[in-house]
């Protein structure tokens, strides 16, 4: 049985540009995530170990830039989000269910780059109320190191399922969060303050603001925990 569906549109392997689209797709969000939700963050954790670690971090930037309704200029992680769809490539994706056993389908035309592209802006057209958890759940499929199989399905489904990398693993004490973030230990920043320093220090450490490629991707999934973690988001 069919439970969601999408259809990631995109530049053929031969095409000198880069260039992503939406094409149909049937991504039910009630009650939130919904299976949409869960096809979506499969669709990025099937992916996102393909990409190099700057790659990674852009696309975290992108990804809370997407979550918060910000306008996204264009291009992003060297790719062109675009409404049409004339002479791009498809990749279809699907995600089923056999009584309680849910497995994903993918179908891949094209590297992982247009793919977690896909997924993400189309996570940014579901309705606010669904959001938060869509993106949540998004967030955990950048989590996953494990073969694509039904585990994954459990892991996004149970937050007590599953296994993340090592080196994407966080503490979860709120002191290291603050001195990530460069505050001291004994304040209580308010969430204004956090977002602000949060988004100061993602540009720093962005090679394109003069921060260094290596380990960049590291330093940006470290910003965005602890920002998680000051924020209760």
């Amino acid at each position: 049985m069919v439970l969601a569906e999408l259809e990631i549109r995109h530049s053929r392997a031969v095409a000198p540009t880069r260039r992503v689209a939406l094409g149909e797709h049937w991504l039910p969000t009630d009650p939130a995530p919904g299976f949409g939700g869960i096809l979506l963050a499969g669709v990025v954790a099937a992916h996102v170990n393909l990409v190099d670690d700057e790659t990674f971090g852009e696309l975290l930037a992108l990804v809370h830039d997407l979550e918060h309704g910000m306008r996204i200029a264009q291009p992003r992680l060297r790719h062109r989000f675009q409404t049409d769809i004339v002479g791009l490539d498809r990749s279809r994706h699907t995600l089923r269910g056999d009584g309680e056993r849910l497995t994903f389908e993918f179908d891949d035309h094209a590297g992982p780059v247009p793919q977690i592209l896909g997924a993400v802006y189309a996570a940014s057209q579901v309705g606010w109320s669904a959001r938060p958890a869509v993106f949540g759940v998004l967030r955990k499929g950048l989590r996953w190191v494990g073969p694509i199989g039904p585990d994954l399905a459990e892991y996004l489904v149970d937050p007590t399922a599953g296994r993340s990398a090592p080196w994407r693993t966080f503490p979860t004490d709120a002191r290291w969060a603050l001195k990530i973030l460069g505050f001291a230990l004994d304040t209580d920043p308010a969430d204004q303050e956090v977002r602000k320093r949060f988004r100061r220090l993602i540009r720093d450490a962005h090679p394109d603001h003069g921060g260094r490629s290596e380990g960049a991707g590291q330093r940006i999934l470290e910003l965005t925990e602890a920002r998680r973690i000051l924020l209760g988001a």
